[in-house]
């Protein structure tokens, strides 16, 4: 699964997160915050934590529904950022499946700001919903395909 999603998340690439994913219905993702990443001297825009946690949000989601051959759109997303992130800090997003219906996908995350020898800071926590929608058998294929290759 982590290999097909890589193939697809362009967005994941650019800003430089790795996805692992411990168990379906969780995944984390780790990302370094760059130069590019900031909105002022030494400061991280919010919207790179936007991003960064609904993609774990997302990813987390994504996992339970690619089971059944179906992917995952946000419906809405909600965050509350609690510390100020800057340039070169490691950041883990750890997102989690919370509800799994028929239409929908529930996940939590929080993102933690880690550096080693020190405690884990969480900076940043969330909740997503997420439409579930059917693959189709041709493009559920195709992607399986190109990440064998």
């Amino acid at each position: 699964m982590v290999a097909v999603y890589n193939q697809i998340n362009h967005y994941g690439r650019l800003n430089g997160m790795v996805l692992t994913v411990p168990h379906p219905g969780e995944a984390d993702y780790r990302m370094v915050v760059r130069e590019a990443h900031l909105s002022s001297p030494n400061t991280c825009h919010g919207g790179v934590l936007a991003g960064l946690m609904d993609s774990a949000l997302g990813a987390a989601a994504l996992t339970l529904a690619f089971t059944t051959q179906e992917f995952v759109s946000t419906v809405e997303f909600k965050m509350n950022f609690l510390h100020a992130v800057h340039l070169h800090d490691t950041l883990v997003a750890r997102g989690r499946v919370d509800h799994v219906g028929n239409k929908l996908i529930v996940s939590s995350c929080v993102v933690y700001r880690v550096a080693e020898g020190q405690e884990e800071v969480a900076v940043a926590r969330g909740l997503g919903t997420f439409n579930r929608y059917p693959a189709t058998k041709r493009e559920f294929a195709q992607l399986v395909m190109s990440s064998e290759q």
